[in-house]
């Protein structure tokens, strides 16, 4: 199941890019969020197991809401980071749905259909 936004987001993405020829810039700053959001947790992770300075939850959910969350997910699931907390996550899910909402409007909102 934690799997399943991300499925959604492709479906999501392939369409808007299909269906209103949206810019590929889009992609790729979904794509470098991600990376970023990915390298944060996997440091928090690091920090959390030497006791040292951990990144801010707000932080994390922050990278996540501006786009970084597809990288969340699998640090999340990869890195086994977060997955337990139930206040981080019911929080981190509501940041995945509003990036979705978000991202869906502007795609329909903006994009510019293409010729049949």
């Amino acid at each position: 199941m934690p799997y399943v936004p991300l499925a959604v987001f492709l479906v999501l993405y392939l369409f808007a890019s299909l269906a209103w020829n949206m810019s590929q810039v889009v992609g790729a700053a979904y794509l470098v969020t991600s990376l970023t959001c990915f390298v944060a947790y996997a440091m928090d992770k690091s920090a959390a197991r030497a006791s040292t300075w951990r990144t801010p939850e707000a932080t994390l959910l922050l990278l996540g809401l501006i786009g970084g969350w597809p990288g969340a997910v699998l640090a999340q699931q990869w890195l086994r980071h977060k997955t337990s907390k139930q206040s981080f996550q019911w929080k981190f899910q509501a940041t995945v749905a509003l990036n979705l909402a978000v991202f869906a409007f502007l795609a329909y909102r903006f994009g510019q259909p293409t010729a049949a």
